[in-house]
Order: structure tokens, then sequence, then C-alpha cells
């Protein structure tokens, strides 16, 4: 096996797991501060420290129009997923949270025909949007109970918000194909959104809680800063361009595991039988969606509007 694969393997690894423990860090992170604040706090530093490193190794600061389309996806993938997605677990688990962001992929597919490529809809492609949907729905059957609790619609809908921006994001990504190394656009992409959110959780009266030490906290916030952003993404970006993307992907169906089963180890957050067939359920149907997308593009190939 070469290097470079065995690498990506490893980074794989890392994305498959490591960003699935990140549910856990900001469901622990927004018990003490809001999650717009930690999330801009934690894009902005991350951004600041991958944006200096590309700087100081001579790179040149990217074009107007690069900045400005940075900006957008950054806003979109960051601001209006990874913000409204943290913000989110201060009113619904994290394992919860994680399994409605799974579907992902599905939303995607729907931008994608509509933006960037015709997908034929196949009768595979078809049927994981509907066994997808419908695991999401057995999960929701489990959480009626809950639906009457206000924040918790609040919770529901922040995150499904946050799943359509960031599959936009993803989509205007391969659409626009900037010209400039992933992790330096990613940084200052986390730069961007970071000080959107930090200015906007700033203007809804909320602040970052400095008195004192509090080791849950900051322990959340350098774990999100350093695993989350820096490490996951450049292991995801890595793994993107060594290995198909039908084996990319992988990634989206174990994230969801480990962050319902932390949630239940750590948080000791609802898990029964019903939620964990469900979860299996939604899993399927969207391992089914990136198989018919992929069979299509190797069929037929694609057809850029």
């Amino acid at each position: 096996m070469k290097k470079s694969n065995t690498n990506a393997y490893m980074a794989l690894v890392v994305v498959s797991i490591f960003w699935g423990t990140t549910y856990l860090a900001s469901r622990i992170g927004v018990r003490h501060t809001h999650g717009l604040m930690l999330a801009g706090i934690r894009q902005t530093i991350a951004g600041m420290l991958l944006t200096s490193f590309f700087l100081l190794k001579g790179y040149k600061f990217p074009e107007k129009v690069v900045l400005s389309r940075l900006f957008v996806i950054g806003v979109m993938m960051l601001c209006l997923s990874n913000g409204l997605i943290t913000w989110a677990m201060q009113y619904i688990p994290s394992g919860l949270c994680a399994i409605i962001v799974a579907t992902v992929p599905i939303w995607i597919t729907i931008f994608s025909y509509f933006l960037v490529q015709r997908t034929k809809f196949t009768i595979l492609l078809v049927a994981g949007m509907l066994i997808g949907l419908l695991g999401v729905g057995g999960i929701f059957y489990d959480y009626l109970a809950s639906l009457t609790n206000p924040e918790f619609r609040l919770g529901i809908f922040l995150t499904l918000i946050a799943c359509i921006s960031w599959a936009i994001g993803s989509v205007l990504t391969a659409r626009w194909a900037l010209k400039i190394n992933f992790l330096y656009g990613a940084g200052f992409q986390m730069l961007f959104s970071g000080i959107v959110m930090t200015i906007v959780a700033t203007m809804m009266g909320q602040s970052f809680p400095l008195d004192g030490f509090n080791i849950e906290l900051w322990g959340s916030l350098l774990y999100l800063i350093f695993i989350g952003s820096i490490l996951g993404y450049s292991s995801y970006v890595f793994v993107l361009n060594n290995l198909p993307p039908s084996l990319a992907s992988v990634y989206a169906y174990i994230n969801p595991i480990v962050a319902v089963l932390l949630g239940w180890l750590i948080l000791h957050e609802h898990l029964n039988w019903t939620t964990g067939i469900s979860c299996l359920v939604t899993l399927g149907g969207v391992y089914m969606v990136n198989r018919a997308v992929n069979k299509n593009k190797q069929q037929y190939g694609t057809t850029t509007k």
C-alpha cells in the first residue's frame, strides 16, 4: 500500500471518530455560554491560526473575488451550519442533532440537481431519500412528547436550517472551484464566519464568561479548535484529495453513531431500540443516496448548468 494511501486511511479514521466527538464537546460547551458565541470564538481562533500559518509560509493574500466567495461559503457552511448546530445543542440532545445532520447528503443531492448537475433520479436514489427521511421520522416518533416544548422545536428547526445551509455551501464550493489551497481557503472561511458569529452573538447580548476558569467550557473550546476545526478539517481535506468520494463519505455514517453512543454514555442522553434502529435506517438511506449518485456519475457523467 502506498504511503499516501496509508496516511489517507489514517486521516479517514480521524475524521470518522473525532468529528463525531465534537457533538459531545459542543453539548458540554453550551452549558456555559451561548452556542453562537462558542462557535464564533472557535472558528475565529482556528481561522487565525490557519491563515497565519500559510501567510508565514509565504502564501499571497487572495484576490478580492476569491475572498468574497470564501466569505459567502464560510457564512453558509459555518455561520448558518456549524453555528446553528452548536446553538441547537442548547435545546436538543447531541446524538439527535448528529442523526439529523447525517441527512446532509440527501440535501446536497437535491440542491446539486438545481445548481450544479442534473442528477438522474433512479429508483435507488428515490428509495434512499425516502428511507433516510423515514428513519428521521422514526426518531421524531420517539421524541413526540418533547415536540411540545418550544425550545426543543427551535433546536430541531435550527438543525434543519443548518443542514440545508451546509448543503448549499457544499454545492457552491463545487460550482465555484476556487483556485486556492483548500486549507488556506478554509482558514479564511473560519475566520470570516467566526467574526460574524461573534458579532451577532454580542448583539444578542451574549458574552463569553472570562471571570474564573471553567474547565468544562475551556476544555470544550480548545477541543473544538484543535481537534474539530484544525485536525478534523485538515484530515477531511486530505481524505478528499487521496481517496475516492464513495470511500471518503464513510465518515458520514460513523459520526452519528459515535455522537449517539457518547451522548448516551457520558451525558446520559435518551437511547432505546427505537432510536437505535431509526438511526441505522437513516444511515442506510443516506448510503443508498450516495451509492446512487456515484453510480450515476460513472454511467452518465455530469452535466454542468
